[in-house]
């Protein structure tokens, strides 16, 4: 049991807690709100630069707490006891995105010197739903005693739930609430738009060591399109996602400085969404090559590709790509890049130094940069700007209601 302490909550940081101070000492807080006053326990004193700690009681209550839209999560609930996932879930919705937009524009600041209004953007039905029923794919854990749930934030200890508002109402069903299960790690519960929902049950370490599962196709619509994805593979997680960011990416490439002939990249491309959507826009001749690691995901991204005559997939990482592009490079193809668009949807750790100079060497047209991520975004701002490249226009979206997280797209051209 970690020391009980009252903490005046100042402000919020990225990674869906909040900053309290006590005794000099900067605090990292869960389950609470910039302005409130609450009875905490420290839980990680083992940094020099800072504390962790769990609200056990809100002492004064911000005006935008609200209960929590999923009771296993409360702050009634002892924290160990809480269930992850929904970090947000006690803050309205709208007052969510305002802090998501803070933890942005601060990270922007902070690591890029810049100053940018930042207004997070919702997607459709999620204030009418209160920011519930929008996943369409969610992993359960399963324990050594056959427990089935979710895992308590920041812990491996499963927590058994009797619902999950955040899931698409038809994955939830198939839930095993309550059941013991044997055998197996995890239980993936997906809802592709285009196909029926089911329930995989897996292994980590099957999963780690098989090199290569079985196919298992399953259908997503995007508009009027149709996408082959394996039911194991990635793919946006709001039922939402995939069209909304297929349309800023679409919507912000410059048409001015848009070339169908150049060497245009979508890199870590996945199943060829972001391909798809540049090839809609710009014609079935548009030159563009889909980059991706996952040799299953090319597979499907050839498939879904097949419209566009100028358009393949290949299957690499994507700095080796790169560096093999520059190393290669003639000066026919060098001006086909200095004239190229390139769309890169990176980690959640960011494209990072080693992407970002094989970029500016290779000197495109425009980037539209798909961020998960406000630090990892912010870092790469600053190093794209240091290499010529100015950020022109940004745009987030709230596709994790009830979460912290939040995605951003942005547009960058050579300064």
């Amino acid at each position: 049991m970690g020391t009980l302490c009252e903490l005046d909550i100042t402000n919020v940081a990225h990674g869906g807690v909040c900053v309290a101070r006590h005794e000099g000492r900067v605090i990292f807080v869960a389950d609470t709100i910039p302005g409130e006053r609450v009875l905490a326990r420290i839980t990680d004193a083992s940094q020099k630069s800072f504390w962790r700690a769990d609200t056990v009681e809100v002492l004064e209550a911000s005006e935008h707490r609200q209960e929590h839209i999923w009771s296993a999560a409360s702050v009634q609930r002892d924290p160990a006891q809480r269930a992850g996932g929904a970090e947000f879930g006690h803050i309205d919705l709208a007052f969510q995105r305002e802090l998501k937009a803070f933890v942005l524009k601060d990270s922007l600041a902070r690591m890029a010197k810049l100053d940018r209004d930042v207004k997070v953007e919702s997607l459709p039905d999620d204030d009418e739903s209160r920011g519930t029923q929008w996943r369409t794919r969610v992993r359960l854990h399963v324990d050594a005693e056959g427990k089935v749930g979710p895992y308590a934030a920041r812990s491996h200890n499963v927590i058994e739930v009797e619902d999950l508002p955040l899931a698409a109402p038809r994955i939830a069903e198939l839930a095993p609430f309550g059941q013991r299960v044997q055998g197996i790690d995890f239980i993936d519960l997906v809802g592709p738009s285009g196909d029926s929902a089911r329930a995989i049950a897996g292994n980590v370490d099957t999963a780690k060591n098989m090199k290569r599962p079985a196919a298992e196709p399953i259908t997503e619509i995007v508009g009027t399109r149709s996408f082959q994805v394996d039911v194991r593979g990635f793919w946006q997680v709001h039922r939402h996602a995939a069209s909304t960011l297929s349309d800023a990416v679409s919507s912000m490439v410059d048409e001015a400085l848009f070339d169908p002939r150049a060497a245009n990249l979508d890199l870590y491309g996945g199943v060829g969404l972001f391909a798809a959507a540049v090839g809609d826009r710009f014609g079935s001749t548009t030159r563009i090559i889909s980059v991706e690691s996952d040799e299953m995901a090319t597979e499907y991204a050839s498939e879904n590709l097949v419209d566009w005559v100028g358009a393949r997939a290949v299957t690499a990482r994507v700095d080796r790509y790169l560096q093999s592009v520059l190393r290669d490079l003639n000066a026919i193809e060098k001006a086909r890049f200095e004239a190229a668009t390139i769309i890169l949807d990176p980690p959640r750790a960011g494209a990072g130094k080693d992407v970002v100079n094989s970029l500016a060497e290779l000197s495109p047209a425009q980037l539209v940069y798909v961020a998960c991520d406000p630090v990892a975004l912010a870092r790469d701002v600053a190093l794209l700007a240091e290499r010529g490249y100015q950020l022109q226009e940004l745009r987030a979206f709230d596709l994790f209601p009830n979460t912290h997280h939040v995605e951003a797209v942005a547009h960058f051209i050579k300064g």
